[in-house]
């Protein structure tokens, strides 16, 4: 009768040795000192429906023939940063297509604010431009001797928009100067455009405008010293940009104040009461570094990820990032002295660019041309990991008296449905939407 019992304890322990060695035990759950937004996905995980892609016209489409005689040369002046004068070069060209002119490689035109000097072919390669854009348009780099001693007739695009205004109003000029120079309007249509021009345009814009050997050589340097994978991120918080919206901060140092009032100078005075409540909760008013930590955290981007900073000099207030995210670098940090000092700031600007069209993933505390002319980039390498952090939701939230976790569920739900949807993957004008 004993024997039984025992039996039955024996029995019992081989059965639960059995599931422990069959089952293995589940994870030791983590610390309090651990990683709190590792707790769920990170806003990459988050199945999109629409993504932006290059449209078919542009890339399968057959030529439209260029005519064999042309109306004149058309030079396209570029002024601010890189970025910009990329996009107004990009414009140009198809500027130069719809009027059937040969193209002139461009004059950089910088302001001295911007302290720079570097030309069209100190960033770009204008042979591989000139190779590339072979059938598109008719690209020189010189001009024949006849007209090089001619300055060019200048022609305000200013207010310009549409492709009938500017057969209406540069046409003309070019056929009666054969030589002008343009900056393109900001507000033109280019959806008005014939395909043939656009296609011209987005062939310059996403195809043929490479970095030059030496500087793409440094860019890859860099993009090979920085801890992968990386998150790039665009933050915008200088001086100059927060004293040209004109927005109101409180809490910055006195180091930040001082910066920011010798930026404003006397007609750059921040709005006050009313007005600059609705200013900021339009969305027109720069993300501070510490803000943009709070929305990382919001859409659980873990606090540990490696985090390149595509900054311009001068960036406010970054220990409010750092002090969160700690694994921050930056170009200045891992080029080498000699090899930062020498750059002019198109150079830089470059190496941000080239950094963030191959980072892991990408996002902005801004809508500028360098945001844009990146989403589009990494839209045509097919990277999807791109997102603009919203200030417009931002503000709106925090007037609404949202702090704390139920700020963070709204940010993570607003962001969610812009990188569901595709919102600012990619401009229009050579892009496609496509529904997954």
């Amino acid at each position: 009768m004993r024997v039984k019992p025992l039996f039955v304890i024996i029995s019992t322990l081989s059965l639960f040795l059995a599931v422990v060695l069959i089952y293995p035990s589940p994870p030791v759950a983590p610390s309090k000192s651990s990683d709190s937004t590792s707790a769920k996905s990170d806003i990459w995980s988050v199945q999109r429906i629409v993504e932006w892609r290059p449209c078919k016209w542009w890339l399968q489409s057959h030529l439209t023939p260029l005519p064999a005689k042309r109306n004149g040369y058309i030079r396209v002046d570029c002024y601010g940063g890189l970025n910009q004068m990329r996009r107004d070069f990009c414009d140009g060209v198809g500027i130069a297509r719809l009027l059937n002119a040969t193209l002139v490689l461009p004059k950089f035109e910088v302001a001295a604010y911007w302290n720079e000097s570097s030309g069209f072919s100190d960033v770009f390669d204008a042979d591989y431009f000139i190779t590339q854009m072979n059938g598109f348009v008719n690209v020189v780099k010189e001009l024949p001797p006849e007209i090089s001693s001619k300055e060019p007739h200048r022609v305000d695009c200013s207010k310009r928009k549409g492709q009938f205004d500017y057969i209406e109003s540069v046409l003309p000029s070019l056929l009666k100067y054969h030589y002008v120079s343009i900056t393109p309007a900001m507000s033109q249509r280019r959806d008005r455009y014939p395909k043939y021009a656009k296609a011209a345009l987005c062939q310059a814009c996403y195809r043929a405008l490479k970095l030059t050997e030496s500087l793409e050589k440094k860019a890859n340097k860099l993009l090979e010293a920085i801890p992968k994978p990386f998150l790039s991120l665009h933050l915008r918080f200088e001086p100059d940009m927060v004293a040209y919206s004109q927005c109101q901060y409180s809490g910055l140092s006195p180091t930040s104040m001082k910066a920011l009032e010798a930026a404003r100078g006397d007609d750059r005075k921040p709005w006050t009461g009313e007005a600059a409540r609705i200013w900021r909760n339009r969305g027109k008013c720069p993300l501070t570094p510490n803000e943009t930590a709070f929305i990382l955290q919001a859409l659980s981007i873990p606090t540990n990820t490696n985090i390149y900073l595509a900054a311009g000099d001068g960036l406010m207030e970054i220990e409010g990032l750092t002090s969160i995210y700690s694994n921050v670098v930056t170009k200045s940090a891992l080029l080498s002295g000699e090899d930062f000092e020498t750059m002019h700031g198109n150079t830089k600007a470059a190496l941000d660019y080239y950094v963030s069209i191959n980072s892991d993933s990408y996002m902005a505390t801004y809508f500028g041309n360098m945001d844009k002319m990146v989403a589009a980039m990494r839209a045509f390498k097919g990277l999807y990991k791109t997102l603009f952090l919203s200030r417009r939701a931002f503000a709106e939230f925090i007037s609404k008296g949202l702090e704390g976790k139920l700020l963070m569920e709204a940010l993570w739900k607003a962001h969610k449905n812009d990188f569901i949807k595709g919102r600012g993957s990619a401009l229009s004008d050579c892009f496609c939407e496509f529904k997954l």
